[in-house]
């Protein structure tokens, strides 16, 4: 929850919660909506994810005024593609997300 909501910014929609920590939950930030599952026998850690997001660069640099909680994000043009600004978040179990953008809008 640190890191998805407080550090990276997302409202909670929902939680599915029995006892203790929420098990699944959905989290939403602008018009990116990520399923998060804490259960351990559910999918696999170091999981990727790929999201496109409307300010990019801003995004980027509000996580790197934030107190160092989590490895600070890089944003860069993708190595496939000139055309296109990424940054990847990695959260504490390893799963990690691709924020990106067309680099065009920044050209």
């Amino acid at each position: 929850m640190a890191f998805y909501v407080e550090w990276l910014g997302f409202c909670t929609n929902w939680a599915d919660r029995l006892i203790g920590p929420p098990v699944y939950l959905q989290v939403a930030r602008a018009d990116v909506v990520l399923h998060l599952c804490g259960h351990p026998t559910d999918g696999a850690l170091s999981s990727l994810g790929r999201a496109e997001v409307k300010g990019l660069p801003a995004f980027h640099c509000n996580l790197l005024r934030q107190p160092p909680l989590f490895a600070a994000p890089v944003l860069a043009r993708a190595a496939w593609s000139e055309r296109v600004l990424e940054m990847t978040v990695t959260d504490s179990f390893g799963n990690r997300i691709v924020f990106c953008e067309p680099a065009s809008l920044y050209a």
